[in-house]
């Protein structure tokens, strides 16, 4: 296996939310990957994983420690999350539909056939329920907020409980006023 340069210098921290452990990787292009688990060793485990040669960085790597202050706030209140340098690696169809979550607001749902539509392909509902499946950037691609036809919450890759809390949070922001 060939390595990218993205891939080859991939740094991550961990650290708590208020959805459990967040784990935030960072490559020289970017944020490479948000995830969410309650267990820190599970996260250190999924950033070894999906970047073989990653290394665990400290609160004493600067750039690493604000990334996580960043992402964790925007945990904390999504509709605060600032745009932020991704460094997405996926399919070009992983990519269309990233981008089209992106473009889903805070406080509001989508169904997995109203995204594939979105992107002009309306019978590609499974490839895009497998593209939010592998989205590796909890809450800043937003496929927490993509639900089933009958508005019922479906699996996300962080738990359906944290799908549920952070729609619950957007909701209450939109419902309040912003």
């Amino acid at each position: 296996m060939t390595l990218s340069k993205q891939d080859a210098d991939i740094r991550f921290i961990t650290g708590p939310s208020g959805l459990g452990m967040v784990m935030v990787a960072l490559g020289p292009e970017g944020i490479a990957a948000i995830m969410l688990d309650a267990d820190e060793r599970a996260l250190r485990r999924a950033a070894v994983a999906s970047f073989p040669t990653a290394r665990a960085g400290g609160a004493d790597d600067v750039a690493l420690a604000h990334w996580l202050e960043v992402v964790t706030a925007g945990i904390e209140a999504p509709w605060t999350m600032p745009d932020l340098p991704l460094a997405l690696q996926g399919t070009p169809f992983q990519h269309q539909v990233w981008q089209a979550l992106r473009a889903v607001p805070c406080g509001h749902t989508v169904t997995y056939t109203e995204l594939a539509a979105r992107i002009g392909r309306p019978t590609a509902v499974r490839a895009v329920a497998g593209a939010c499946a592998a989205n590796r950037l909890a809450v800043v691609v937003p496929c927490h907020r993509v639900i089933r036809h009958d508005g019922s919450l479906s699996g996300y890759r962080w738990g359906v409980a944290r799908k549920q809390a952070l729609l619950a949070r957007e909701r209450a922001w939109h419902l309040g006023g912003k």
